[in-house]
Formats: C-alpha cells, structure tokens, sequence
C-alpha cells in the first residue's frame, strides 16, 4: 500500500473518530500527541485531507463505504495546482485540476458514488440567506481557504511595512490600515502582536466605518459582549479618549482581556461580568471598582458583537459548516433579541446602537434590526452586509442606530 492510501485511511480514521465538540484543530492536536508516529510532513498532508472534506459541507454523502470518495472530491475541488495524491488516485482529477470550481464539479459524477453532485448543496439553506449572499459564489468560497489579515495600530505602520519588505513576504496594502497576507504568515514571530498590529479580518476591520467615535470627544462606549477585544482595540485606536467599559459573561474571558489591552497600551477602562441573556442584569465589577455600580450608567455608544452562529467565518472552520444544524439560527436569533432589549435600556438618548454579528443568515440580521426598529423605535442610519467571500475574508453584517 503506497503512503498515500495511508494518509487517506488516516483521515479516514480521524474523520470517523471526530462529533464536532470541540474545534477540530484541538482535536487533530490532540490525535496527533498521542499518534506520534506521523512526522511532520504527514500531519500536514493528513489535516489537509480532513479539512478538505470539511470543506464540502452538507454535499458529503454521509456513507461510510464512500468516506475516501468524500476525501478525494474535497481535495479535487480545494486545489488549484496538481496534487500528488491526485495523480496517484485520480490522474484523470488531476489532469483538469486548475479549472474553476464550477467546472470541476460537473466532473464529480462516477456514477455508483453519488447520482449528482451540486455545488449547492455544500450551503443548502438558500432561504435562510441574508440580502445580497450569492448563494453558488457563497457556497463556492468554500473551496478557497481564507487569507490572514492585519490592521496596523496608529504609529506603527512605517516599521511594519517596512519589515513585510524586508522579509520579502507578498503583501497587499488596503488603506488605511489593512494589510493582506497568506494564510500561513506567522504574524506572531515578526511583529508584537495587539502593540504593532492586531490579526483582524479585512470585514471586521471595516466595522470602524460604522463606529461612530468622535475624536476629541470622551464618548462612553461599552462594547457589551467583548469577547477577544478586538472591537474595543479598533473603538481606541479611532479615539484614544473614549471612556471605554466592557462586559462579558465569562470572567475568563475578561482577565485575558486585561492581558491584551494592557499589550495594547489602554489603560482606562471598566470591566463587568455580567448574562446579558437574563431579564435582570447582574453587574459585577473586576476591575476598577471606584468608578461605581455602572448598571444606572448611561453609554453613548453601545458596540454589540452578539453571539451569533459564525456562519460567515466557517471557511475557516469548515468543521462548524460540516456540523450545523438550523435549530441553532432560530436559538441564536431569541438570545440577540434577549440581549439587545436589555442593552438597549443603558443608551442614551441621542446615542448610537451599532448591532453586528458573522452571520450570514437573514434571522441573525435583518430580522433582528427589525426587531430593534419596531419594538425601541431606534432610526437606522446604517445597514451593510460586507461580503467577504469574494475576497478570501469573512462575511459579516452591521448595523448602526440612533436613539
């Protein structure tokens, strides 16, 4: 048996050991540590098989017997130059390999694997779709593997762009503060990340044209499920004098954060654990406790980057694509709604709203700015889907309110 129907049986194995609760790049990590017969070069080419079937979402055939098939057709579609394995297992692939997607799908039909294959169904719920997602383009995407993003922070961009030269890396410049790199730049060993720069997707970034942040003005921003930060970073680096608060219902989450911004240089700051799915809010303050109970705390600027399904990064994550099941839009569409009603009783009057998710289903967005619109009789100054599927970045979706 040649080593590539090895790699192929590995996958095989891993793909039939892995449910999808937890992360698949913990999962392979952890296979692989107690698997350490794979030498590098084989744990590389073995991830790129699972991910490769990931990759062809709800078109798999869920049939054991054509698991390989399954593999093989993923990693078809995925490459866009001649694959070794191809040639081994499927020269007649390999032969056609650099044509569009659309045109390499007609070729998956061998008849006693699968009747028809369609691109479509790799992202079967059309209807569930935001305005303006192309659904074939959409599903599509999935075969290309996104790039790495940068922004760089104010004051370093010279050092940046001139180390990027120096290492002689290919780069797209996006002004103002975007830079597009391949995906397997490793950012953390050239730069100080969260000081430097900040790893952010081009259409998150682009969220800083929605930010209504007025330089000068020491706006009070709360940006109410903080997550990583990186909304509060980009909400700083726009005005270094907002009077910035942040709340998530994980403490954990909140001690990294302090870790970060204080890479970041943000200094002033308030920090809240608090549910804000529950009908009465619990505030609990960890840090900088002087500044008082800011439950009765008015904000001029709320920053809500809900919970939401994630379906506009799962390029990245094809495991989550792999794995979804639409009960949880109609799940993560009632806690945006919980969330935002208890939000929206903290803003002040004449203050802005600015709702964003990485959906890419219509429940997540435009049902919910709706539901903001009718139930608080905010004005909606602002509404884009930014399609990042073109681009080999994420889609996500914003809106912004005034009160």
């Amino acid at each position: 048996m040649s080593y590539f129907h090895s790699y192929i049986n590995t996958a095989k194995n891993i793909l039939q050991k892995y449910v999808g609760d937890e992360p698949f790049a913990v999962f392979l990590k952890k296979y692989f540590s107690a698997n350490k017969k794979h030498g590098s070069k084989d744990r590389k080419q073995i991830s790129h098989l699972c991910y490769c079937y990931f990759r062809l979402g709800k078109a798999v055939s869920n049939k054991e017997e054509e698991l390989e098939e399954d593999i093989l057709t993923g990693l078809f579609l995925c490459s866009s130059e001649p694959n070794e394995i191809l040639q081994e297992l499927r020269p007649e692939w390999n032969e056609k390999i650099m044509l569009p997607v659309k045109e390499k799908c007609s070729m998956v039909n061998p008849g006693s694997y699968r009747d028809q294959f369609s691109i479509l169904n790799v992202f079967p719920w059309k209807n569930e779709l935001s305005e303006r997602i192309e659904h074939e383009k959409f599903c599509e995407s999935f075969f290309v593997q996104p790039d790495l993003f940068i922004r760089i922070r104010p004051g370093h961009a010279e050092q940046v762009l001139l180390k990027l030269n120096e290492l002689k890396v290919a780069y797209e410049f996006i002004s103002p503060f975007c830079v597009r790199l391949p995906n397997s730049f490793k950012a953390d060993q050239h730069y100080e990340l969260d000081k430097e720069i900040v790893v952010q997707d081009y259409s998150s970034q682009k969220i800083m044209e929605f930010l209504p942040v007025r330089p000068g003005q020491s706006d009070r921003v709360w940006d109410c499920c903080a997550g990583s930060g990186g909304k509060s970073i980009l909400a700083h680096d726009l005005n270094p004098d907002i009077q910035l608060t942040v709340s998530d219902r994980r403490e954990s989450i909140l001690i990294n954060l302090k870790k970060r911004f204080k890479k970041a240089g943000i200094r002033q700051y308030t920090t809240i654990v608090t549910d804000l799915e529950k009908e009465k809010v619990q505030y609990a303050i960890i840090n900088n406790p002087r500044l008082g109970d800011a439950a009765g705390q008015e904000f001029s600027i709320i920053i809500a980057d809900v919970p939401c399904t994630g379906s506009g990064t799962w390029s990245r994550t094809p495991e989550q694509l792999h794995f979804f099941n639409t009960q949880k839009i109609e799940q993560y569409s009632y806690v945006q709604k919980k969330i935002v009603s208890n939000i929206i009783l903290h803003l002040k009057t004449g203050g802005h709203l600015v709702y964003t998710t990485c959906s890419v289903f219509k429940k997540e967005n435009e049902e919910v700015v709706n539901f903001i619109k009718e139930k608080f009789h905010l004005q909606l100054k602002q509404m884009e889907l930014i399609t990042g599927y073109g681009k080999k970045a994420d889609t996500m979706f914003v809106a912004l309110f005034n009160s």
